[in-house]
């Protein structure tokens, strides 16, 4: 004889789990999956900025560090500018730009960083303390002093070269120093400060 329903409620182990209610080590693993999927992207989303950010160093905008005095008071040493590396892809350098550069004859040297001062064909002198440029007196207001120290006859810069000056020219190793320099050996175009914030700015 079928005994009769004693009415009372199933407790909770003694049978299956109600229809809808998961049980804690599904949620516990749920729970988990999502964490570890979140991780994951995370890892993937930081190594892509990270790629893209060399690519766009290699390629496009390289920081460059101001490693002495010699572009004062235009640049100060300390300060960081921002290089456009595609700069010359399209066009030459022109007087007054200010490139970052491998200097000649000093293989694994860190980079300069001058103004371009004269181009391919342009004549160049210094004399009585003053810069010539094609015959023309130059007027240069950006230099941190007056006169310039010594006197350089008159060059013609060869083609495929441009001539690099410092700003503080008395205190600026520069083509002076080495010649002229090969356009080949321009890295890019300093086009902004970007550090410090004090001296945030355009070139």
């Amino acid at each position: 004889m079928k005994e009769p329903d004693s009415g009372e409620p199933a407790r909770p182990g003694s049978g299956d789990a109600p229809e809808g209610v998961i049980p804690d080590r599904l949620s516990s693993r749920s729970a988990e999956g999502r964490v570890i999927r979140w991780i994951l992207e995370l890892v993937i989303i930081i190594a892509g900025a990270f790629f893209l950010a060399l690519l766009l160093q290699q390629f496009v905008v390289k920081p460059f560090a101001i490693p002495s005095p010699s572009m004062e008071p235009t640049l100060m040493e300390g300060d960081r500018v921002l290089v456009n590396r595609l700069a010359y892809r399209f066009h030459p350098p022109q007087r007054g730009d200010i490139v970052v550069f491998h200097p000649p004859g000093q293989n694994g040297s860190d980079p300069f960083i001058k103004r371009v001062v004269a181009v391919s064909g342009d004549t160049i002198a210094i004399s009585g303390g003053v810069l010539w440029l094609n015959g023309v007196l130059q007027e240069e207001p950006y230099l941190k002093e007056h006169p310039m120290q010594g006197e350089l006859p008159e060059t013609r810069i060869p083609p495929g070269y441009v001539w690099l000056m410092g700003d503080n020219r008395n205190n600026s190793g520069d083509s002076r120093v080495f010649g002229p320099v090969p356009v080949k050996s321009i890295i890019g175009k300093a086009f902004a400060i970007y550090w410090p914030p004090g001296r945030l700015g355009g070139l």
